[in-house]
């Protein structure tokens, strides 16, 4: 596998200041070129144990010859692991209704090609030339009724139901996954973070902090923003750089 090595990262998750649970889990793995975040459904039995082992599912696959392979072998084990969050596990949930969710974003590297992967809100972005771009898009509901047109930006944010995952990895039968192949240049950057850092910091705050001069410092500082902030739910996040 050419160029995984280049790949330099790092990887936090804390659980906030409101929950005492964190259903949040993370990948860092620059030896493969593979990361994720996958945010665990709150609300739901089970969802630190989704994110857990979706995680680990990931970490436990073998080495693929090329990029469109790795690509193929990630989303194939999304989808193994959301039948068995969804068929076999809702076996065990005695007290609450039987779903064991978690949303997932991946991200694949190798040389100068990119394939991020995802099913619902937790979010890639990308930070090249000064300039910040949200590779993802959600899969929720304030973000369908933006596609739609049904209610404006502001609406949607305001809609009771607005941060309801449309998509997830254990919630249904069937998993549709969608996923963005890029070209990668030299001096990019990618964020992987789950909504509970990313609904707390603007497009600004996140450019500043994919720009400093290493993962770990981008890292620190997200989440001492996200810190002296309300911080109401687990945030994750993982920053790769070349």
């Amino acid at each position: 596998m050419q160029g995984a090595g280049i790949w330099r990262s790092a990887a936090a998750t804390n659980p906030g200041k409101l929950r005492t649970r964190n259903e949040d889990a993370f990948l860092d793995s620059p030896q493969q070129g593979l990361w994720a975040v996958a945010d665990g459904m709150g609300g739901y039995g089970g969802g630190d144990i989704a994110s857990q082992l979706i995680v680990a599912n990931l970490a436990a696959l073998p080495l693929q010859p090329d990029l469109r392979e790795r690509s193929k072998a990630v989303r194939q084990c999304l989808r193994w692991t959301n039948r068995r969050l969804s068929q076999e596990l809702t076996i065990t949930a005695a007290q609450h209704p039987a779903i064991m969710g978690s949303t997932v974003v991946a991200l694949l590297l190798e040389g100068d090609r990119g394939s991020c992967i995802w099913a619902g809100d937790s979010r890639c972005y990308l930070w090249r030339d000064r300039q910040l771009y949200q590779l993802s898009k959600d899969h929720s509901l304030q973000q369908q009724l933006i596609t739609q047109q049904l209610l404006s930006v502001d609406e949607a944010s305001a809609h009771p139901a607005a941060k309801a995952v449309t998509r997830a990895v254990g919630a249904a039968p069937d998993l549709t996954l969608e996923v963005l192949e890029l070209d990668v240049k030299p001096g990019d950057t990618f964020l992987l973070c789950s909504d509970g850092l990313h609904q707390d910091l603007d497009g600004q705050t996140l450019g500043h902090g994919l720009s400093l001069a290493s993962p770990q410092m981008a890292l620190d500082y997200l989440f001492e923003q996200v810190l002296h902030g309300s911080a109401r739910d687990n945030l994750t996040a993982v920053v790769i750089t070349r």
